[in-house]
Formats: C-alpha cells, structure tokens, sequence
C-alpha cells in the first residue's frame, strides 16, 4: 500500500492542484514577479496558469523588474485584471507611455495607490485618468514627474478627495495655487513632499497646515523660498505631526523649528549647536567635552 500511494504521488503534477483555490491564493502569491514572467515561458500551461494569477492580483510591482519587462509583456499580463488595488511603476522612465498605462488605469477602478515615480514619458492625460477613475485613490507618487500641471493636479483634487498620501517631489510646473487648491480639497492627507520645487511659497505651506490637520509628514527639502512664518502655522495647526524635512530651506531658522523639537518632531536639521560640534570635530578629529548645562 505506501508503495502504491507513492507511485500515486510520484504522478501528480504542480499543475493538478486547483488553479484558483490552491496555486493562486497559496503558492503563486509568494513568489516575485521576475519569477512569475520566467515561469510563463516553460509550458503553455504555465503561461495559462500564471495568465490566471495575474488577472486576479490585488498588487502589482515593477520596481525592480521594470527592465526586464518589455512594454508589450506588461500590457499583455495586465490585459485582463479588474481588481488591481496597488500599481507601481516606479523605474518604468525608459519605456512607459499613456499608451501602455491608460488602459490598466481605465478598468482598475479600485486601485488605492499608484506610483508613477520617475515615469518622465508619461503625461498629464494619465494623471487625469487615474483622477477620473480612482475614486478610492489613497496614495499617490509623482516624484520627478515634471510634467504634472495645475489642471491636472486640480484635477486629482476634485475626484480623489480621500488622498492620504501624495510625493509631489521635483513637480517643478506647479505653484502655490494648485497645492493651495490640493490642501483645501485633500482634508486627510498624512503625508506630503513638495520638495525641490522652488516656486512653493508660505502660502502653500500654511494651506496644507490649516487645512489638513492630521498631516503627519511634511518634506518642503530645497523649497527656497518657505519661511519661518508657515513653519510657525504648521506647528499651531498640525499637532500630529511627526516627521519634517526642511533641508535646503535657507529661511527657515531654529526659532521656529525649536517648538516642533519640544514636541519631539523628527527634524532633518540639527539645531545650530549640534552642527557646530559635529564641524568641529571634523576638523579637530575628535569630539572636544562641552557642558551644554553652563
């Protein structure tokens, strides 16, 4: 009897298991996706099966198999999901369009976060898709989309209202009357970069502040032109904040950062006296004993 239930055992096959109870949900899940685009191509059907999986996956990403997948590959394996509810695309730069993107965006309605981060070949008609579309949008990266634009940004605001986190990082078309307008719509954003963007101003800063009072996260890193005086209203305004980044900002000065210190907001610039030591030990070698009680 064991010798016949081995013989039996030795004939069954992966692919004998239940396609949509068992390899889906149980085993296929676990496996990357540059497993999954190998797999494929050993049988038709493995192809089949793995087709399957990917009408049906919750998530989606190609992070760190973007150039590796061939933009006709990624419109084949998506072509027939309804149900993706995370997409990211980050480090696409090289090869997707709207093209390849706005039919994914237009039958997914559920998705909850999307990252185009660094996707340069995009355009603003694929950020109003995802705006048109995404109703329940949550999460959303643009970081060095260059051409994200007032409109469409605007956009965005006026369909996804339950945002929550949005990287604007490097969006170097857009000025204080979009994010303005951004703050006054996203009432539950948690997290926001306007970094490296030059043309944000204290007006931005003091909408998202007096607006979306449960922000917890703010990156203004680079933004030239922000002043002690939003940083004060962010402080007056925010009190969840946890985390602020306000490298590169020249006239934002310790007077308004030491209120968010006492609050023990994670800053990522030292107080002035902290920098003076850390200078002075690179150029003495080691760290001289000062009384900081005196």
């Amino acid at each position: 009897d064991k010798a016949d239930g081995l013989q039996i055992f030795s004939r069954c096959h992966l692919l004998d298991l239940p396609w949509e109870d068992v390899l889906v949900p149980h085993i296929l899940c676990y496996l990357p996706l540059q497993q999954l685009v190998s797999l494929q191509r050993v049988s038709k059907q493995f192809h089949s099966l793995i087709q399957v999986y990917l009408a049906n996956c919750r998530v989606f990403d190609l992070s760190r198999v973007a150039p590796c997948v061939p933009k006709e590959a990624f419109c084949s394996m998506l072509k027939d999901n309804k149900v993706l509810q995370s997409l990211s695309l980050q480090n696409c730069s090289e090869w997707v369009t709207d093209k390849e993107l706005m039919p994914v965006i237009g039958q997914n309605q559920h998705l909850q976060r999307v990252d185009m981060s660094g996707c340069v070949w995009l355009t603003r008609h694929s950020l109003v898709a995802v705006s048109l579309s995404c109703m329940y949008l949550q999460h959303l990266g643009l970081a060095h989309c260059e051409w994200v634009d007032s409109l469409s940004l605007r956009s965005l605001a006026d369909h996804c209202g339950g945002l929550q986190s949005v990287d604007l990082t490097a969006c170097r078309q857009l000025k204080d009357d979009a994010i303005c307008y951004l703050a006054l719509k996203c009432l539950n954003l948690r997290s926001l970069s306007l970094a490296v963007n030059a043309n944000v101003t204290d007006e931005s800063v003091e909408a998202v502040a007096k607006n979306c009072r449960d922000l917890e996260q703010l990156d203004l890193t680079g933004c030239l032109r922000v002043r002690n005086q939003s940083i004060r209203t962010l402080a007056e305004y925010c009190p969840k904040l946890q985390s602020l980044k306000v490298n590169h900002c020249h006239n934002v000065t310790e007077s308004s950062l030491d209120p968010l210190r006492k609050r023990n907001v994670v800053i990522d610039v030292e107080p002035p006296l902290q920098r003076a030591l850390v200078l002075l030990q690179d150029v003495l070698g080691f760290a001289p004993f000062i009384n900081l009680q005196i």
